[in-house]
């Protein structure tokens, strides 16, 4: 049997990562006559392309299928809003953008940033596929057009003039899997002394820290510094600057401008470089031993979850998130662990995960039922949602927080 071979250069695919088996869609959150109904599930299989070291699944299902009625809004985290915020603070005062520039964000979700560069009296627009937050930036007054970014539609924006002093994609570049095609778009509509910032989840951070709940069918790809300039590199674009960031359990933010732009390259991008080969990300034997501590990761969290519920103690789920159906899906942990699950997000409430079927409702229902633990799905922003839970402790609830491996902390009120 052949190998697949990687998106972006062709090669085969001989390095394995890691096979978490089988999983719904990790948006696919179920109404309840869904319930008993037949649910695809598709492999989460993490291969790696030993020339470009581009980590990767299979595309198994279409981007219009995944993104169709999504499930995510960015502005239900505070944490994230406030990053948003500080990002757009950070952007015109190093670039000296002004009310004359022009802002295009990729995959704008529910206008969460570009509300923030309307503010400062920048021209918007959004590039939002998933119809249903598109909606909600609409109510905010944040033009969006709703189809996938690509060159096909970056040339119509470049024929009606369209060309971006700054553009922003944030956690979109591991979202399509066809991401030459993706990429080629932004060097048609970057202004020739514009800046395009990506963001994504670092994959020496996954390593390094068992996140394997990072990897869902909408994260088509893994991304390091090193694969990202390759792929930027052949669409003539030109990383100048790198920042490490908190958010997603450690991101990576890169500042590109055309391979002529005009802004210096920072030593930050070598450095950068030497730390991730040091860490051995161009090295197959870095690989080879991720799905064992994955392995071990899941056994621990059952256990401790498993020596809960022989106690009498009840547990319930904050933060219905994405990633979080990963970890659910993968260790098999359904309603025989799980009580009920709360999330901020309306949309949500009365739906039931998927694979698991853990009904879900508005957070609430932690204190009418005063569960025993809350397992942090989100773990990411763990210090953001104790903080907002610490009422928990007025029966002595305590919280379980399962990556990089499961532990128990106190609430404190």
């Amino acid at each position: 049997m052949s190998q697949p071979s990687c998106r972006f250069c062709e090669t085969e695919l001989t390095i394995d990562m890691v096979d978490l088996g089988m999983h719904p869609l990790c948006e696919s959150f179920l109404a309840a006559e869904q319930i008993d109904q037949m649910e695809p599930f598709y492999p989460l299989h993490v291969r790696v392309c030993p020339s470009c070291y581009l980590a990767q699944i299979g595309e198994y299902v279409a981007p219009e299928q995944i993104f169709d009625d999504y499930a995510y809004y960015s502005s239900f985290s505070s944490a994230w809003l406030e990053h948003a915020r500080s990002y757009v603070t950070m952007m015109i005062d190093r670039f000296g953008l002004n009310e004359g520039s022009q802002a295009l964000e990729i995959a704008s979700n529910d206008g969460y940033l570009l509300q923030y560069f309307q503010q400062q009296g920048l021209t918007v627009l959004g590039i939002e596929p998933s119809a249903n937050v598109a909606a909600a930036a609409a109510e905010k007054g944040i033009e969006s057009i709703g189809d996938f970014f690509n060159g096909d539609l970056a040339a119509k924006l470049a024929e009606r003039g369209y060309r971006a002093d700054v553009i922003t994609a944030n956690n979109v570049l591991a979202h399509t899997p066809h991401i030459n095609d993706f990429v080629s778009g932004f060097p048609i509509v970057l202004a020739d002394d514009g800046v395009l910032t990506f963001e994504f989840p670092h994959l020496m951070r996954l390593i390094e820290g068992n996140q394997f709940d990072t990897i869902y069918h909408e994260h088509w790809s893994y991304l390091s510094l090193g694969a990202t300039q390759k792929i930027l590199a052949a669409h003539g674009l030109s990383v100048f600057d790198t920042e490490e960031l908190w958010t997603h359990g450690g991101s990576l933010r890169l500042f590109v401008q055309h391979e002529d732009g005009p802004h210096p390259t920072s030593p930050r991008v070598e450095e950068l470089l030497g730390r991730e080969r040091e860490f051995g990300l161009f090295s197959p034997e870095t690989y080879a031993a991720f799905d064992e501590r994955v392995r071990a990761t899941k056994r621990k969290l059952l256990s401790l979850l498993v020596d809960a519920k022989e106690s009498g103690d009840s547990i319930a789920i904050y933060g219905a998130a994405g990633k979080g159906n990963t970890l659910l899906n993968y260790c098999g942990i359904g309603t025989d662990f799980i009580d009920f699950a709360c999330d901020l997000n309306p949309y949500k409430h009365g739906r039931f995960t998927p694979g698991t079927h853990i009904p879900i409702f508005s957070p609430e229902k932690i204190k009418e039922e005063q569960p025993d633990y809350l397992l942090l799905l989100p773990w990411n922003i763990k210090d953001e949602l104790m903080s907002q839970l610490s009422f928990i402790s007025d029966w002595g609830g305590k919280f379980i927080i399962p990556i990089p491996e499961a532990h128990v902390v106190e609430a404190t009120p």
